[in-house]
């Protein structure tokens, strides 16, 4: 097979995700105007991921976030995390 051939035939998945993204992009943008994104964190999971922000939402800041108070939640919440790990062992 030409090397050209193979080359496109590896890069094209990339491609066609690429322009299924800028298509949907470019619908959200004429449906809903410009969108400001930024991180956002879920106190439920303790995770942040990004999103699409509210005009008056400045985001999530990572240097003001404490970790203490995440722990302290996890902590209080009795989640698996947790140092008793009986309930992953099934005893």
């Amino acid at each position: 097979m030409d090397v050209r051939l193979i080359a496109g035939l590896i890069l094209s998945p990339f491609l066609i995700v690429f322009v299924y993204a800028m298509w949907s992009e470019l619908l959200r943008w004429k449906s809903e105007g410009r969108a400001q994104y930024g991180l956002t964190y879920s106190e439920e999971t303790g995770t942040t991921h990004v999103t699409a922000l509210e005009e008056e939402d400045a985001g999530f800041d990572p240097e003001t976030f404490d970790p203490d108070i995440a722990n302290e939640h996890w902590e209080d919440s009795g989640t698996p995390d947790s140092d008793d790990d009986t309930q992953t062992r099934g005893t």
